[in-house]
């Protein structure tokens, strides 16, 4: 996905590239100025112990503008490189083997009247905009004049950091995949007659019968229609180390958030208590940069999406905010007929229409320019264009739309003062799909679904439609047509991506069917439900729950009579309480027990010609078909189960005392569940010895335990993503808060908070989040005096 939650998975190793000396340590001077343009008067920014910059500004831009400046300090090379993919501009850097990449990037570029885009923003909020990036361009000033400041990729990459422009925070819409690669499967399923089976892979939530669109050559649908979005990781890529939802289905399937707000009346404090923790990628660069905004009129701290000015969850000076994902169906697939005539026609509307054609140069390192030709239908960017065929594709979004840039959303909340006012100004400037969580100081709770979806003429955007203009969107519902909650009567309320539709939601206005399975929210109700006076040791304790309801599930379903080689596994399960803790030798055995069942079972019901379409099972499916076999297991459901059960019981003891040794004392779910952070450029041999791995710890939790800490792609059992940044909120007595941002503030590793977090991280151990001046100051480790230039 090419916007600013990705960063970039590779980089040319076809540079000369000469290892990096020996490292010193940058240590935060404790006092120093330096002559910055574009602020409107002196900033001052204070580094407390936990690297978190507090910045002091005399106005509410210049506050944003020392944002830009903190984050562009700290995380430039990955601020750079992701601006690089949004851009397009990769190739220019790193040669012509990222070109495809940049045609793609650009494609999905905004091709509508940026001076609308930018006119349809308040004032205060783009004057915010414009000064964050006026920040990260005048950091890129001082490391240019000074270059022993540039982060180190820079000498070992040869290039240059990007500046900025506020254009760029508009330009650039995302290339991403989304579900269009689950449309596609469906209709190569439905072109085997075995549609059914997709409900295997990601039961329909809400319930929903899925049918044909009228017109739609099932047939035909392959792959291919897919076209540009198939490019995947960028040439040299680590494997997948980052938050990239395009990486690999892993990362889609898991990412995903808990929060949960609390009201005074269920409070040991008396005061409202907000937690929230976003599950992203694990492995890369660190997805957010924590922050302390205040000028007058303004007083936030939270964590931020670097490249995205203001903060996304945290708090202010009257109300904490935090957020999870919601779901709305976001993208369509237009299968588009081509004139046989003029393959630059496609049929629409009763007749022919031309396709909008762009014309880009894209300037390659060491090459000429490379001309691309860009389409785009009615409905959005042609990702594919087979003129042999007469066919080509394209791709709806939200994102594409006018109106639906997101890059100003967390300003305005930010500088919101109410619940009012965030309902009034900020959430219609918030396209993306999210549950909006809010308390203040008056004791006040508050749920908000936020985001855009689409107006369709007609069908679901399950499967690929046809382009020919009946399946067309007609226009978007924004958060007044979505679900709400202000003050709840029990006292509290929660979100974990599971399905939060009321009961009696409009079946026409469904936004989505691929809500998660509820066990994180299941496990956080009963904690909740059962807590008269929940506290912030509550909250946290919760964060770091490894209770797992598929576990608990399948242990009640363990054979009496297990045969005699699954009978060591049986026993060391029986006595397991379900928790995935990290020193647990009994959930090494469930989660190697739980992925070869899912292959087992996959085996057994799905038929040969569909096995390269349905290749996981959702983890509901799976515990169904075991607790109550059926006719796809055969003439005798039961005794099919029960033998594939006990073999493979049998088989995850064997492959446990092959993976960690004969003694099932000694056998831990750290020893295989480890935290493994690296440059995403590591392959590159200066860049790794420069910057070296973070490593060393394992964890417990899994995909559905609270404390997420999901598998990454492939057949390892590393961590591959999870709740990398946390927070539990006190409102009112704000300098009780506590965050965890996972693996330090900086991405250089010279620097004390390159990897300082990690080890807390690991363990549990929740920082203080610093927020009165005189908290702060008290724990101050540098001061920075940002001065304009006065000519």
């Amino acid at each position: 996905m090419f916007d600013r939650r990705s960063f970039l998975l590779g980089s040319s190793a076809a540079l000369a590239l000469a290892p990096v000396a020996a490292l010193g340590r940058i240590r935060l001077a404790q006092a120093r100025e330096t002559v910055v343009r574009g602020a409107g008067a002196q900033i001052e920014i204070v580094d407390d112990v936990y690297g978190v910059p507090h910045i002091r500004a005399a106005s509410i831009p210049d506050a944003f503008f020392g944002q830009g400046y903190v984050v562009a300090r700290d995380r430039l090379f990955q601020l750079d490189l992701s601006h690089r993919r949004e851009l397009g501009r990769l190739a220019e850097a790193f040669g012509p083997g990222f070109a495809k990449h940049d045609a793609t990037a650009r494609l999905f570029h905004y091709r509508g009247d940026l001076g609308a885009e930018l006119r349809d923003v308040p004032d205060d909020v783009l004057a915010c905009a414009r000064a964050y990036v006026a920040g990260i361009n005048a950091r890129i000033d001082e490391v240019a004049a000074d270059r022993s400041l540039l982060p180190l990729e820079y000498k070992i990459l040869d290039v240059t950091p990007l500046r900025w422009d506020l254009q760029d925070l508009v330009i650039p819409r995302g290339a991403s995949i989304d579900n269009a690669d689950d449309e596609v499967r469906r209709a190569q399923l439905a072109a085997l007659g075995l549609l059914d089976l997709d409900a295997i892979i990601a039961p329909l939530r809400p319930a929903w019968e899925m049918k044909v669109p009228e017109g739609l050559d099932v047939a035909a649908v392959s792959v291919a229609d897919l076209g540009m979005l198939q490019l995947g990781s960028l040439p040299f890529s680590a494997e997948t180390p980052v938050a990239d939802p395009a990486a690999g289905p892993a990362e889609r399937a898991n990412a995903g958030s808990n929060a949960w707000t609390v009201a005074p009346s269920r409070t040991a404090t008396g005061r409202p208590i907000l937690a929230n923790d976003p599950h992203l990628g694990i492995g890369g660069f660190g997805p957010r940069h924590v922050a302390h905004l205040s000028a007058p009129g303004l007083d936030v701290i939270g964590g931020g999406s670097p490249g995205l000015p203001g903060i996304m969850q945290g708090h202010t000076d009257r109300f904490a905010f935090g957020r999870t994902n919601f779901h709305i169906d976001q993208l369509d697939l237009f299968v588009l007929e081509l004139d046989p005539e003029d393959p630059e026609r496609y049929r629409h509307d009763g007749g022919w229409k031309r396709f909008r054609r762009v014309e880009v140069a894209i300037p390659v390192r060491g090459g000429s320019l490379q001309s691309v030709t860009l389409r785009y239908s009615e409905q959005g960017p042609v990702v594919s264009y087979n003129p042999a065929r007469r066919r080509a594709t394209a791709i709806a979004s939200i994102a594409m739309q006018p109106g639906a840039c997101g890059s100003f959303a967390m300003i305005a909340i930010n500088l919101a003062k109410d619940w009012k006012s965030l309902r009034k100004s900020a959430f219609r400037l918030h396209p993306s799909p999210t549950n909006f969580h809010y308390a203040d100081m008056d004791g006040n709770t508050g749920w908000q679904v936020i985001g855009y979806a689409p107006v369709r003429k007609k069908g679901d955007g399950l499967l690929p439609v046809p382009g020919d203009g009946r399946y067309d969107w007609t226009g978007m519902r924004d958060f007044e047509a979505l679900p709400n909650e202000y003050n709840p009567s029990k006292g509290w309320f929660a979100s974990a991506n599971q399905n939060n539709l009321p009961a009696d939601w409009p079946r026409n206005r469904i936004p989505a069917f691929s809500f998660r399975d509820p066990y994180r929210y299941e496990r956080i109700v009963d904690v909740l439900s059962h807590q008269e006076r929940h506290s912030l040791a509550d909250s946290v304790a919760l964060h770091h729950d490894t209770l797992s309801t598929p576990a608990r599930q399948l242990l009640a379903l363990l054979p009496e009579r297990p045969s005699l080689a699954a009978q060591p596994a049986v026993a060391m399960l029986r006595q397991w309480d379900a928790r995935l803790d990290a020193n647990s030798g009994a959930a090494v055995l469930f989660e190697i027990l739980w992925r070869d069942l899912g292959r087992r079972m996959l085996a057994a019901i799905v038929p040969a010609r569909a096995k390269h379409l349905v290749t996981e099972i959702a983890p509901s499916v799976l515990l169904g078909l075991f607790a109550k076999p059926d006719a796809r297991l055969g003439v005798d459901p039961q005794a099919a189960r029960d033998a594939m059960l006990d073999a493979a019981l049998a088989a995850a003891w064997t492959s446990a005392r092959e993976l960690l040794g004969a003694d099932p004392a000694a056998w831990r779910w750290d020893t295989l569940h480890q935290v493994r952070i690296q440059h995403p450029l590591s392959r590159i041999p200066a860049i790794a010895a420069a910057f070296p791995a973070i490593e060393g710890r394992g964890t417990g939790g899994d995909s559905y335990t609270v404390m997420a800490r999901w598998l990454g792609s492939g057949p390892g059992w590393r961590v591959g993503g999870g709740a990398s940044y946390l927070q539990v909120i006190d409102v009112g007595a704000w300098d009780n808060s506590l965050m965890l941002n996972l693996p330090g503030q900086s991405n250089d590793p010279r620097s004390p908070h390159y990897r300082d977090q990690y080890a807390p991280w690991i363990e549990g151990r929740m920082q203080p989040m610093l927020f009165s001046r005189g908290a702060v100051d008290g724990q101050a480790a540098g001061r920075t005096t940002l001065r304009p230039n006065s000519s």
